[in-house]
């Protein structure tokens, strides 16, 4: 998110840490769609639609669930028209009550299912789903949902590693369709460096969440799964104080996540 390196550059990354896709927002206007579309066909990647039901990462705080769903119809159409995978959506806002956030969330997942969408729900904060209690809580309303599993924020939400020997995460854990690969910490949903041994033990955490994710994709019957790295820039990227020189190059920090968890993945299926 907010990444503005040019086109080709990205691509020509991508492909060179063997990257088979890219995930990002569906453009706003018709001709940034088309560029898109071709773009996308052009390059020969897969696409992940991203679709915000509130309009932005943090969701327009007088909107009303309704709004949303309106919003998602005109969303769901232009993501539709670009062919994606399926839909990665943030979705709702973390002030409504829980009765609230199921009723949306389910007419949610129906609406991208009219529009022959698979809709995979970010785990994030000020959404709907920035809490790992909340999220549990909704499952056993909704087990319907899938999930897109970005624990960084989790982390961030609970202060901790969610790895106590009271947590459960399994009905969460048996429903993520896709991952999010950035790594976070206890203080921040995004490390330095994820290669830093100061951050080792939060890296390792979250890769052991990713392989009870692997493993509940195994036994569902998945042929494939999806991975983005996914390290930003926009109030994730540390900087130096005063000068705000960035402490790491982005690209070097995804570049790092992409081809040590192909490593990560190709030792797990062994």
């Amino acid at each position: 998110m907010g990444v503005t390196t040019p086109w080709q550059q990205t691509v020509n990354e991508l492909k060179s840490v063997g990257c088979a896709g890219i995930e990002a927002r569906v453009p706003l206007t018709p001709e940034e769609q088309q560029t898109l579309a071709r773009r996308l066909q052009e390059s020969a990647l897969e696409y992940i639609a991203i679709v915000f039901s509130g309009g932005g990462v943090i969701p327009a705080q007088a909107d009303t669930p309704q709004q949303h769903l309106e919003r998602l119809k005109g969303r769901f159409a232009d993501a539709k028209a670009l062919n994606p995978r399926f839909v990665n959506l943030l979705a709702g806002n973390d002030r409504w009550p829980l009765a609230q956030q199921v009723d949306f969330l389910g007419q949610a997942h129906e609406l991208a299912a009219a529009y022959e969408l698979t809709c995979s729900f970010e785990t994030h904060r000020a959404t709907s789903l920035y809490s790992p209690w909340l999220t549990l809580e909704i499952i056993q309303q909704l087990p319907q949902l899938r999930f897109t599993a970005d624990i960084s924020h989790w982390i961030v939400v609970s202060e901790r590693s969610l790895d106590d020997p009271c947590d459960d995460f399994s009905a969460f854990i048996d429903r993520v369709h896709h991952i999010q690969a950035r790594a976070g910490y206890d203080q921040g949903p995004q490390v330095p460096h994820p290669a830093a041994p100061e951050y080792r033990a939060a890296l390792q955490f979250q890769q052991r969440f990713w392989q009870q994710i692997w493993r509940s994709q195994r036994r569902r019957g998945y042929q494939h799964t999806t991975l983005t790295p996914e390290f930003g820039p926009d109030g994730y990227l540390h900087h130096l104080p005063f000068t705000n020189v960035p402490v790491a190059d982005l690209w070097s920090l995804n570049a790092w996540m992409a081809k040590h968890e192909q490593q990560h993945f190709a030792e797990f299926y062994r």
